[in-house]
């Protein structure tokens, strides 16, 4: 595929951890990159790796995450992929979680994703071949887990999005997936994997017995951005090492 019909793919999130790994392997595959994020210095860094185009942005503002559409689309004339990355953790029982903690868990994992969605469908759903969304949530929407209940509906949040948007766009051939990763190895979680005890406790949880690599999740995005993947939307695939729907034995 010659660059200039090559797949014009966005990443919100792309200086994270499955963010930079999404860029990685998406640049291997010669796509034209879009990263975007708050942290400028790290989204330049991924974009002189990756050869994209880097975008700072607050995707909390739905006004950025309008420009950012509107940016790539005078550049590139079509968008054929975003995936929202953007995401955080706050481990606290429901009643140790102030007023601020939960809108801002909330802002930052579901109206990013909601932004997100709104923005790519508007400019999808007018060109030819549709496009891939795909949504980052996590095995906490799925599974209850201890001390996670601000993340988790948040992330419930997520995929009843992914759900809902998928049956809404599919007419225009726009797919809406969504991914929801198990614990996986990056700087947002650098607090529970390098503590060796609770690295150890969350492997243990996993019935494949250890924490996920961020390459991991993002070879399952990649996978749902490719346009090979026509006749898959509204999906929610879990890559947790089996946690979501696996007892591990004990």
């Amino acid at each position: 595929m010659s660059k200039e019909n090559s797949p014009v793919m966005i990443i919100v999130g792309g200086a994270g951890g499955i963010g930079s790994a999404v860029a990685r392997k998406l640049a291997a595959r010669g796509c034209k990159l879009i990263i975007a994020g708050r942290n400028a210095a790290r989204l330049e860094s991924v974009a002189a790796e990756t050869g994209a185009q880097a975008f700072p942005l607050d995707a909390r503002d739905s006004t950025a995450v309008d420009a950012l559409m509107q940016s790539v689309q005078t550049r590139h004339e079509r968008v054929d992929g975003v995936v929202n990355c953007t995401g955080s953790i706050l481990l606290k029982p429901a009643h140790l979680i102030s007023d601020q903690d939960f809108a801002d868990t909330i802002a930052t994992n579901l109206t990013t994703a909601f932004n997100l969605v709104r923005a790519a469908t508007r400019l999808m759903m007018k060109q030819a071949g549709g496009g891939s969304i795909v949504l980052c949530s996590s095995v906490a929407a799925r599974r209850g887990l201890v001390n996670h209940e601000a993340i988790a509906a948040a992330k419930a949040g997520v995929e009843g999005l992914a759900l809902a948007a998928a049956a809404s766009y599919a007419r225009f051939g726009v797919r809406v997936n969504c991914v929801a990763p198990g614990l996986t190895r990056t700087d947002l979680t650098r607090s529970l994997t390098q503590n060796e005890t609770v690295a150890k406790m969350s492997a243990a949880l996993h019935p494949l017995g250890r924490i996920g690599e961020p390459a991991e999740v993002a070879s399952a995005i990649c996978w749902l951005l490719d346009a090979e993947q026509s006749w898959v939307t509204g999906q929610v695939i879990g890559i947790d090492g089996g946690l979501g729907s696996v007892q591990a034995r004990s």
